[in-house]
């Protein structure tokens, strides 16, 4: 049992690390395609995550020492079928007309292997047939590929690493584990009685998506932003010295010229499923474009920025106009304040932003909810 448990253990360790290179990717996938993350849908999809990492350990835990490997004389491939129900007829102690070797038996390998096999690919079908809506045939096919993915694992010595196999790459195993698989499909119905169905989950999710959440709309800044820094790197490729310029230049086209073109979308409100429109809901004028993100992107972003230049600019002054100019500064970073304070309180309300206000648009949802039937 040790031998199961200690892979689970390493398993447990990987999983954040795992979990964290899957998030992101999943967030934005989920975003796109429902408008929403369900915390249901979430619990599900990391424990599946969980399960695969489990399983994985399992296959290739514990690592040889690879000066051991190389002392191996052992075989690499077992290719004759059902060898596992001769291994168990002839070396267990198992007798079918003595019911008192029955408990016995299981405690030896010949069993536990072979049961441990289909036990092992069981929760792998659930998910399957549960989450993925996955037919019999499909099942079938994915079990097969994964448990063929497990063997080739072994056969190649682990990627390479190990100069030969260190496990033995077994035909029954390809049969036990696509068993198991489909012992999980069958026994879905039992499991899934418990939970909601998919279609129930999918409704769920695009209900949630009609509303725009706040970190919705900050994964579509985040792409925008990214977008905005690759043009300013073309920018500079193709001979604008100046930063500033640089980033104004990258700003207009993708804040405001790619909407005006798209009608109302930027490239990271598109992938979000995010529109923006007037008020009334209608395409807004080329003006509201600039208004709304000139203000936030080409006022309010660089505010440290206008603040050095114009800090700079006491080195040529004296007398009066240094106290304009400092007057000025307090002015600006005044309003810039008052700004900053406005835009995270409305974070936690549902108000529009100042921004929306001044320029009389919004942020429109463009997820369409489907229709699922009860079954």
């Amino acid at each position: 049992m040790a031998a199961y448990i200690e892979p689970i253990r390493f398993a447990l360790l990987a999983f954040p690390f795992i979990a964290f290179l899957f998030t992101l990717p999943y967030i934005f996938h989920q975003y796109h395609k429902y408008g929403s993350v369900l915390l249901l849908r979430v619990a599900i999809v990391y424990s599946f995550i969980l399960y695969l990492t489990c399983i994985y350990f399992l296959v290739i835990l514990p690592l040889p020492s690879i000066e051991a490997v190389k002392n191996l004389t052992t075989e690499w491939v077992q290719l004759v079928p059902f060898a596992f129900i001769r291994d168990f007829v002839l070396e267990s102690s198992f007798i079918w007309n003595d019911p008192s070797t029955y408990l016995e038996v299981i405690k030896e390998p010949y069993f536990y292997q072979a049961f441990y096999n289909i036990l092992l690919t069981i929760p792998f079908g659930i998910y399957l047939r549960y989450y993925f809506n996955c037919s019999f045939k499909k099942t079938f096919f994915f079990t097969f590929l994964l448990t063929l993915f497990f063997e080739l694992t072994q056969l190649s010595g682990l990627y390479g690493i190990y100069p030969r196999p260190y496990r033995l790459f077994d035909v029954d195993d390809l049969f036990l584990n696509t068993l198991g698989g489909m012992i999980g499909y069958g026994i879905t119905p039992i499991f899934s009685h418990f939970l909601p169905k998919r279609e129930k989950l999918d409704a769920l999710s695009y209900m949630k998506g009609k509303k725009i959440s706040i970190f919705r709309r900050g994964m579509a800044v985040w792409i925008d932003l990214f977008l905005v820094s690759l043009v300013t790197v073309l920018f500079a490729m193709i001979g604008v010295d100046n930063l500033f310029l640089q980033y104004v230049f990258s700003i207009i086209i993708i804040f405001i010229i790619v909407p005006i073109i798209r009608g109302g979308y930027t490239y990271g409100k598109k992938w979000m499923n995010i529109k923006i429109v007037t008020k009334d809901g209608e395409k807004p004028n080329w003006y509201q474009y600039f208004i709304r993100y000139g203000v936030l992107y080409l006022f309010l972003l660089p505010v440290p920025y206008y603040f050095i230049f114009l800090i700079s600019l006491f080195n040529y002054l004296s007398g009066n106009s240094r106290i304009v100019l400092w007057l000025f500064i307090s002015g600006f970073m005044l309003l810039a304040f008052i700004m900053f304070f406005h835009f995270f309180i409305t974070l936690f309300t549902k108000k529009l932003f100042w921004y929306e206000r001044i320029s009389a648009t919004k942020n429109m949802s463009t997820i369409e909810v489907e229709e699922c039937e009860e079954s």
